[in-house]
């Protein structure tokens, strides 16, 4: 590899990190604001204020362009939030309306006023990468002397992401209460509809910056596909930023060494946005707290102490009713069978019960465990009985679903609000705790 191979490589991270990590910081509020959307609608309404930027400058890129996309920005979520009120039009409705009229607006002025503009399909939808190290300009050090070729792209997405951080730490308080609760922020004296729109005009700030070099289906994609990702991950706001910020820059990273001719050959936005893609599949799968085999664990577990818990109750009311040794059956509780004979090996594996004449019977530390179970259920029968005066007949259903849920804790609670019962509604004692 060149020193020109390691210096376009390097380069082309960097820029794709910047840009990836300022949308994916302002995609975290838009997710928790259920807006995720609007970043789409505004990437797409903002192309009248580039238009109209570029006729009367004279010139593609500059501030004008900025402050015309940002204004169009707001724009288009005052129109949406007017159409959705004044017109009783459903809000997604109205974003669509709003994004694809004031889209085609922006053709139309090219098309008419902007006839020699230079408009690149392929670079309006995947990017510039690979001319992101081509298009440089010279900066030196006089102290040093020290001179070095910089992309004219690493600026802007530099100024975007600093302004992002910038933003978020000043009015982090502000935009944590909005993101969760607008009319509290507005209760408690903040501007939630100025902080809304200031916020909406820094989405559509960063989405013109970062547009050129990174195109607009990655804009997209890191306004939604890392934040939504950091959300699988974390329940915490600061640690979803981190997050959100370090799988853009692995998206960034991972995906411009796999679009390498090295590897895959292929386009560097289109591969970033495939790597977002891939993080997110595997934090819906593999998140430890949200995610799909987490949940199925938990699941399984919780149905396989409750089968436990319905085998340790089965065999101490036979035993209470003089039936040592009885086989136990399940099949009302509507359990699986594979998880009853899990059940049964744990229970054994544990030493809470073993085998007798064929059956089951509990163990000293069986009946230990037994005992809270009924005792749940007991209590949680009297309790219905007296409270809701429920028939008698009604009572071991719910009581039944209830007695896995009920800890030491709440049963002396029962216990002290029923005035320490001995019997429940069946004329069967409680046990004592």
């Amino acid at each position: 590899m060149t020193e020109a191979d390691a210096y376009r490589i390097v380069w082309t991270i960097v820029v794709g990190s910047l840009g990836a990590t300022a949308c994916a910081l302002l995609g975290c509020f838009l997710i928790l604001k259920r807006l995720s959307m609007l970043g789409d609608a505004i990437s797409h309404g903002v192309l009248p204020g580039i238009a109209l930027a570029v006729l009367v400058s004279g010139q593609v890129g500059g501030v004008a362009m900025i402050i015309g996309a940002m204004l169009f920005g707001v724009l288009t979520v005052v129109l949406t939030e007017w159409l959705s009120t004044a017109g009783n039009v459903s809000e997604d409705a109205s974003l669509g309306v709003v994004f694809t009229s004031l889209f085609a607006a922006g053709v139309v002025i090219i098309a008419v006023f902007l006839p020699r503009a230079h408009i690149d399909t392929d670079c309006v939808l995947y990017g510039n990468f690979t001319n992101v190290p081509l298009d440089t300009f010279t900066w030196s050090d006089s102290a040093t002397g020290i001179w070095s070729e910089i992309p004219r792209a690493a600026p802007p997405m530099l100024a975007s992401l600093a302004l992002t951080v910038g933003f978020i730490a000043l009015f982090w308080k502000e935009l944590k209460l909005a993101a969760f609760d607008a009319a509290l922020a507005s209760a408690m004296g903040f501007s939630a509809a100025l902080l809304h729109y200031l916020f909406v005009a820094l989405v559509a700030a960063c989405s013109v910056t970062t547009f050129e070099a990174m195109g607009s289906i990655l804009v997209l994609a890191m306004l939604v596909v890392p934040p939504a990702t950091a959300h699988l991950l974390t329940d915490r706001l600061w640690a979803m930023l981190v997050w959100a910020a370090g799988l853009a820059v692995s998206s960034a990273t991972f995906g411009y060494a796999l679009a390498s001719q090295w590897v895959f050959n292929t386009n560097v936005a289109g591969m970033i946005a495939t790597v977002a893609g891939t993080q997110f599949a595997l934090a819906v799968v593999l998140a430890p707290r949200h995610g799909i085999l987490v949940r199925f664990l938990r699941q399984w577990r919780l149905a396989l102490r409750i089968a436990g818990e319905e085998i340790l109750g089965s065999l101490y009311r036979h035993e209470e009713a003089g039936r040592v040794g009885a086989a136990v059956s399940l099949h009302e509780h509507r359990l699986s069978p594979w998880i009853v004979a899990l059940a049964f090996a744990r229970l054994r594996r544990r030493g809470w019960i073993e085998r007798l004449n064929g059956g089951w019977r509990l163990t000293a530390a069986g009946k230990h465990e037994a005992l809270s179970v009924v005792r749940s259920h007991r209590l949680w029968e009297t309790f219905l009985g007296k409270e809701f005066e429920l028939p008698i007949d009604h009572l071991h259903a719910p009581a039944a679903r209830m007695e896995h849920f009920i800890g030491p804790q709440m049963q002396e609670e029962l216990a002290a609000q029923l005035q320490e019962p001995h019997l429940d509604p069946h004329g069967k004692q409680i046990p004592s705790p």
